[in-house]
């Protein structure tokens, strides 16, 4: 079925590329259009059922929306539109850019501020407190996260052998793409054309894609259901999101989150001011990290300097950061580079994909999903932090940590804060896993080639 549908789509394109417009948008019409898309995506989430029963993140409801649009006039061969996701603006760049210079960093994404930004303030809420009481939870969840990309290797190379295919496109299709995303499946193409496999990049970026879209979608609705069934609740007395709800109420809308930091006036501004601060230190210890050798997400610095910073002026007996602006700041920035994120998805791609890389994909969606519910899911204590941690699993185990921190967003201002589920999630999606993952990759890579 999958393949009828490609071999259609393919020869659907056909006959209407050669009548087919194109039109490619500056990086700054996505910034323009993506409060209107989130709204839209509130708006949606709020009166459809099935989306607000389901908890899936309105940025991801709205950005699909526009992804399916663009899809859809390149199908019909209307319009081909592209939008551009880099900018060489060097105001726009030199925030995430390590050093003092100006315009030395090159062409950046377009979200890459907004992506930092919201991971300083991950790290500026949490607390040691938090770290303490979350230590086990972070070993045990990189154990099982690290186990599940293994696993979608070994799924992924028997699935490619059986369908007559080059093994190589299991570990693409694999934890290469899925629990490593997009970053790390560009990183390696060139290994894997050297390994023989010269389409990796083009393979690599649909996969990702594909991941990314699923990881959104399904694991709002897993964990809904989890907590349905087990009637699970957040601890008494637990606070901070990191929930949006535990500053504005339940229903808190992304104008209303707005809407409370200019309330807050003066101690906006000055919280404003230092995340400037940490998000430059971190560019320069992340850089230092990088030119180390490591395998290092440029906003996990900015992570690391926040929660140093926090817990510095804790220790001093300084309480200069108000948690809940801090957790407002980081809700409005998540909304924005998620939605920009999805919107500027070229699903073109994925209508494109090729037959065997659909079945290894699917199958893969559904090992996640089971591997979450019955293996995450129990491992992390079958309690209400450990469902959250669940859907964030699905999350970055599909392709992005952000994607992780987003379902987990999404069910915490509906259902009440999971703290400790911050803390551990974006940790290990965003920066063990990633470690581990590369020689992961590497041995599979050996022994295939």
């Amino acid at each position: 079925m999958l393949g009828l549908l490609v071999r259609l789509l393919r020869l659907f394109k056909k006959h209407t590329s050669h009548r087919l417009m194109t039109l490619t948008l500056a990086p700054w019409w996505l910034l323009i259009l993506a409060v209107p898309v989130l709204l839209l995506g509130e708006f949606v989430q709020r009166r459809v059922g099935w989306f607000s029963r389901f908890s899936l993140p309105p940025p991801v409801v709205g950005g699909l929306a526009v992804s399916l649009l663009v899809l859809g006039l390149s199908l019909v061969g209307l319009l081909q539109l592209n939008f551009v996701t880099k900018v060489d603006w060097a105001f726009w760049n030199w925030m995430v850019t390590p050093g003092l210079s100006w315009g030395t960093g090159g062409a950046k994404n377009l979200t890459l501020p907004m992506l930092v930004g919201f991971f300083t303030c991950v790290g500026l809420n949490a607390t040691w407190r938090l770290v303490k009481g979350g230590s086990a939870g972070l070993v045990v969840f990189w154990g099982v996260s690290t186990v599940l990309a293994v696993f979608q290797n070994v799924v992924g190379v028997a699935l490619a052998k059986l369908l007559g295919e080059s093994p190589l496109l299991g570990v693409i299709c694999g934890s290469l793409t899925l629990t490593g995303g997009h970053g790390t499946a560009m990183g390696f193409a060139q290994t894997f054309v050297q390994a023989g496999f010269p389409a990796a990049a083009t393979v690599g970026a649909a996969a990702a894609t594909f991941g990314v879209v699923c990881g959104s979608l399904i694991g709002g609705p897993l964990t809904t259901g989890l907590l349905n069934k087990h009637k699970l609740k957040p601890s008494a007395g637990a606070k901070g999101r990191f929930a949006s709800h535990d500053a504005e109420g339940g229903d808190a809308g992304w104008l209303d989150l707005l809407r409370a930091l200019v309330t807050n006036g003066r101690v906006t501004l000055l919280h404003i001011a230092g995340l400037f601060v940490v998000i430059k230190l971190g560019a320069g210890l992340s850089h230092v990290l990088q030119q180390a050798g490591l395998l290092f997400p440029s906003y996990m610095g900015a992570l690391l300097v926040g929660l140093l910073v926090r817990n510095a002026l804790d220790l001093a007996g300084l309480p200069w950061i108000d948690s809940r602006v801090v957790d407002i700041m980081g809700a409005v920035l998540l909304a924005v580079f998620l939605t920009i994120t999805m919107a500027s998805l070229n699903l073109v791609e994925l209508a494109g994909t090729a037959g065997p890389m659909l079945v290894i994909l699917v199958t893969q969606i559904l090992v996640v999903a089971l591997f979450a519910r019955w293996v995450v899911f129990r491992c992390m204590g079958r309690d209400y932090e450990a469902a959250i941690m669940t859907a964030g699993f699905c999350g970055f185990a599909l392709g992005s940590t952000s994607n992780a921190v987003a379902n987990m967003d999404s069910l915490t201002k509906r259902f009440g804060p999971a703290p400790r589920a911050f803390l551990i999630v974006p940790t290990v999606g965003g920066l063990l896993v990633d470690l581990t993952n590369s020689f992961n990759i590497t041995w599979f890579l050996n022994i295939l080639k």
